[in-house]
């Protein structure tokens, strides 16, 4: 019985991983949209928790921003 649920788990394992970055891809799809367009439409989206990605959106431009001028000001 141990031995079904390692090998059970093994090939659940080998089958999730090993893909490309950004998940797998059909043979010949270009990818025209940023990662960053994507989640700005997923953002207007009527999917429930997509309010939340533009409001993650937000403040990673928040951040970013105050990071620039901590940047250029400098001590």
């Amino acid at each position: 019985m141990k031995l079904l649920s390692t090998l059970v788990l093994l090939a659940l394992l080998a089958a999730c991983g090993g893909g490309e970055k950004g998940g797998a891809r059909r043979a010949g799809a270009s990818d025209t949209l940023t990662q960053r367009q994507r989640d700005s439409i997923l953002a207007q989206s009527r999917i429930p928790g997509a309010r939340g990605v533009g409001t993650a959106m937000r403040a990673a431009d928040s951040v970013s921003a105050r990071v620039r001028v901590t940047d250029t000001i400098g001590p």
